[in-house]
């Protein structure tokens, strides 16, 4: 689009100095002439690079979900392939179930023993009083025979022997009493150990189970999202270890990020909402549109990592950083989307409020570039 003004440019100067003759042509008019033209064009450029500012540097990002087994096993089944569509929910591989199916039926087995074993813990209760109140039935027969030998033996009308072998009776008959609601407490302690409306032994067992079946499940992964399966390499009878460090495929969602980078002085005039336009390398002649979503106000040179070290700059004499690009999140209209394959690269350009009348400079230009993409610039 540059070159088509200057053209114009140079058009005009030869009618009016050349054909036509309106003016002279010399010295002063041709310093004129070209500090004209190079100042217009001077200012267009500084205008249209504020008000609809372009960007060398698109991205399109997609999420990629690493697949990690949250049980370990072997592999048994991998129903999908790689680079084919795959739904939510859909089967990504299927782990051998046969252990953990194990551990379930064992856990359902004690779970119906425990729960036959906290409906005995009244039973227990009730036969521990009832070995209480036998007790302090015999303690109170030994009290009373105690008494009544000591009598006797006060009144010289019994031995002093049998005073002593029934005081001897009631401390075993107390001791015993002691023992027997010990007992008691401990009946009562086990029978009101609940969690809820259940008893603890049981809702432990349950969770167990629970948590088995879950395990369980898990032995059969499915897609977090619609995406694909890219660099699928595991393989039936191969080994799946539920190890962060160790994915089994790494899943592409189709949710995608398309992303434009802007020199920091190029945004003053954008705004959210702001029409977009984007070509990309891997769609030459097409253009697709969107909007602006936000502005990423941030970059990593304003970020100091914490440590001991005081925060310095470049070294005296070296050449500093340059500072870093904003971000531009781009909202692609839906007509477009399917036009978006992960890590596209292009151009954008974004369409402020202001001065629109000379979008139409910065809308020829990418539109004569995204034509330029058809050409493969290499020799081999």
């Amino acid at each position: 689009m540059l070159e088509m003004i200057v053209c114009t440019y140079a058009l005009l100067v030869w009618l009016v100095f050349f054909k036509f003759k309106l003016l002279p042509w010399n010295i002063k008019t041709q310093v004129g002439t070209v500090s004209l033209g190079l100042a217009g064009l001077a200012a267009l450029i500084f205008t249209i690079n504020v008000t609809s500012p372009q960007s060398d540097d698109v991205r399109v990002t997609n999420y990629v979900v690493e697949i990690v087994p949250r049980v370990t096993g072997r592999v048994i089944e991998v129903p999908v392939e790689g680079n084919a569509l795959i739904h939510k929910g859909d089967v990504l591989l299927r782990l051998d179930p046969e252990p953990y199916r194990q551990k379930v039926t064992e856990l359902q087995a004690r779970l119906v023993e425990t729960e036959s074993k906290a409906a005995q813990l009244q039973s227990d209760v009730d036969a521990a009083k009832g070995q209480l109140a036998n007790i302090d039935a015999q303690l109170v027969l030994a009290k009373t025979r105690l008494h009544e030998s000591s009598t006797l033996a006060h009144k010289e009308a019994g031995n002093q022997y049998d005073v002593e072998t029934y005081a001897a009776q009631v401390k075993q008959f107390e001791a015993q009493r002691d023992a027997a609601r010990a007992s008691v407490v401990r009946a009562k302690t086990a029978l009101n150990a609940t969690v809820g409306d259940e008893h603890s032994m049981v809702a432990q067992t349950r969770a167990q189970l629970a948590s088995a079946q879950w395990e369980l499940e898990q032995t059969v992964i499915r897609a977090p999202a619609d995406g694909y399966a890219v660099n699928l390499q595991v393989r039936e009878g191969a080994f799946a270890a539920a190890l962060p460090l160790r994915p089994v495929m790494s899943f592409v969602e189709n949710t995608q990020n398309v992303v434009a980078f802007y020199d920091q002085n190029q945004l003053t005039k954008v705004e959210p909402g702001n029409e977009v336009e984007i070509a990309l390398k891997a769609r030459p002649g097409r253009i697709l549109r969107g909007e602006v979503e936000s502005i990423v106000w941030s970059t990593a040179q304003g970020q100091f990592n914490a440590s001991g070290t005081l925060p310095t700059t470049a070294v005296q004499g070296a050449h500093p950083d340059a500072p870093l690009r904003y971000a531009v999140k781009v909202r692609i209209d839906p007509d477009d989307v399917d036009a978006l394959p992960m890590g596209a690269r292009g151009e954008s350009a974004v369409y402020t409020n202001h001065l629109t009348m000379l979008h139409m400079v910065r809308k020829v230009i990418i539109r004569v570039k995204t034509k330029i993409n058809y050409l493969v610039f290499k020799i081999e």
